[in-house]
């Protein structure tokens, strides 16, 4: 076999791509590491702390990594790699949080340890006594502050302090009946429910599961709320995300319609379960008053509650989540990217990964569709190009995502699908108006009521309109099951996660042929194409190949 990974003394694994068993190799060592870069030919990955912290949350041992390492190594590993693997494994758990006559003790088998909290000045204000060299009472309304803390100085915290109940709430799933309603778990569905409820002990009981858009991330938070039985509040990114919780629950589960309340702009309705978006949880009337809405987590003894989407989680409700660690949490997400950088506090506040699952193993069994992506690279016309020049970063940006000769591209690429279910995707709203104008698809940006927006994504899903233009309020939270072809014409600069989502609205399973397109049109030897590197090395990082072509190759291939 010839090893593909070469493992570098400051913690980088250079990885090639050439290699017969690269698919492989990636799928080990991303279990363990962050994809940082994603040439051609050579891949670069990095062990971190978190990422060795998630590994070890996850149930992976120091032995699984070095295995690993060793099996695709082509040289021998540096011992400075070793052990950084070994301290920062035995980091996590090192500390844990754990109940004593309804007291929150800190416990360490490291007495030094236990010694520098005390007194560090950060921790203060958390801890009531030390009790013995090994353990110190602390405050229970800061056990998410006191998390917080400690993996900021670099010690994450196991947490086994346990979690309330709720009120007791039953909810079934219904058996499978047809397409449309009932549910049949599939494996990794049950899998990572298992991974999350840990047999309802406080080793479960919060922490994220890592699911491709289409993998049905949704049927996981309802097969979890069917083991816990509880109160469940459950937190969306938009109205029609809501919408498409409650429509799943009433035909996944045993409740009805009337059991689950609404709470968003429009209503405010508070029931055993309650689906709520994070626009009403972070609205305030201006920023020197409180948020409004906050009480909503106290408003009922909640024995669960669901983060879709945790990676857009807002700050806000990060500093809410510190004070009910004594709730079940569970977060969904496609990616644990976060733009702002506070994955840190996704693994203190929500828990840390608890599933993943490599998106390629999914679609090689077919549960998602198989995808086929493509860069397509143009010119920009003359006159663009001397305002190009002489424009700042930003204005650039702009210029070469609103490039003209973008929907000549278009065009082409819906005569080569003419019987596809297309969506295209775009950032700025006067750009998409200009494709509507063009082409006579509907559109649908953030002004657009939600009324209408549910209708157009009914009327898509029926088949009744087989196109839609759609700005960045469709990158999350959308059921298009046929959409088959995305055309993304625009884009929020170098976001990794908006192309994970981009590209999940066309992965889920089609009927027929399964499979999906995925298009992104730049102009070439501009910032856009500087970012659309860094877009691309989340799917890169789940083994999607790139397929990039010049305007003179692409219209070969699709000119009509």
């Amino acid at each position: 076999m010839t090893k593909p990974v070469i493992v570098q003394s400051d913690n980088t694994l250079l990885v090639e791509v050439d290699s017969p068993v690269f698919e492989e190799a990636r799928n080990s060592i991303s279990r363990f590491s962050e994809l940082e870069k994603s040439p051609e030919h050579i891949h670069t990955y990095r062990i971190t702390p978190l990422s060795l912290w998630n590994a070890a949350a996850s149930g992976l041992k120091v032995t699984d990594i070095m295995s690993s390492l060793e099996i695709y190594s082509k040289y021998e590993i540096p011992a400075t790699v070793h052990t950084t693997i070994n301290e920062q494994m035995k980091r996590y758990g090192m500390l844990k949080l754990v109940m004593k006559n309804d007291d929150l003790i800190l416990i360490s088998t490291e007495p030094v340890l236990i010694n520098e909290i005390l007194y560090n000045k950060k921790f203060q204000n958390y801890i009531i006594e030390r009790i013995d060299p090994n353990s110190l009472k602390v405050k229970k309304l800061f056990r998410g502050h006191i998390k917080q803390a400690l993996i900021k100085i670099g010690f994450p915290v196991e947490d086994l302090a346990g979690y309330d109940d709720g009120d007791p709430f039953e909810i079934d799933l219904r058996p499978e009946e047809g397409e449309s309603k009932g549910v049949s778990l599939r494996d990794y569905q049950t899998s990572s429910i298992n991974a999350f409820h840990q047999g309802g002990g406080p080793e479960g009981g919060s922490g994220v599961v890592v699911l491709p858009c289409g993998a049905g991330k949704t049927i996981v938070g309802i097969g979890i709320m069917s083991l816990i039985k509880s109160a469940t509040l459950i937190l969306v990114t938009n109205t029609v995300a809501l919408r498409q919780w409650k429509d799943e629950l009433v035909s996944k589960t045993m409740i009805t319609e009337d059991m689950i309340g609404e709470y968003s702009g429009d209503k405010k309705e508070i029931k055993s379960v309650t689906i709520a978006t994070y626009n009403i949880l972070t609205y305030r009337k201006n920023k020197k008053e409180g948020f409004v809405h906050f009480d909503l987590f106290s408003s009922k003894n909640w024995g669960l509650i669901i983060y879709d989407e945790v990676h857009l989680l807002p700050a806000p409700v990060f500093r809410m989540t510190s004070e009910i660690q004594s709730k079940r949490r569970l977060g969904l997400t496609a990616t644990l990217i976060r733009e702002d950088g506070l994955e840190s506090d996704v693994f203190s506040l929500i828990g840390p990964k608890k599933y993943d699952m490599p998106w390629k193993l999914l679609e090689k069994a077919n549960w998602i569709a198989t995808a086929l992506c493509t860069e397509i690279r143009i010119e920009l016309p003359e006159e663009k190009r001397i305002q190009y020049s002489v424009s700042r970063d930003r204005e650039k940006f702009r210029i070469a995502s609103e490039n003209p000769r973008k929907i000549e591209i278009v065009k082409n690429i819906l005569a080569h699908h003419i019987d596809a279910n297309v969506i295209i995707i775009g950032q700025y709203i006067s750009q998409l108006e200009e494709y509507r104008e063009a082409f006579g698809f509907p559109l649908i940006t953030g002004s657009t009521p939600v009324p209408e927006r549910e209708e157009l994504y009914k009327k898509f899903k029926m088949g009744e309109i087989k196109n839609l233009i759609v700005s960045k309020v469709a990158n999350f939270s959308i059921d298009l099951p046929d959409a088959n072809v995305a055309i993304q014409i625009s884009g929020t600069f170098g976001s990794r996660q908006e192309e994970a989502q981009r590209l999940g609205r066309v992965l889920r399973p089609k009927k027929n042929d399964n499979s999906a397109y995925f298009y992104t049109i730049i102009t070439s030897n501009s910032v856009e194409e500087k970012f659309a590197h860094n877009r691309q090395l989340f799917l890169t990082e789940q083994g999607y190949a790139y397929s990039i072509m010049n305007e003179e190759m692409f219209l070969r291939k699709f000119g009509v």
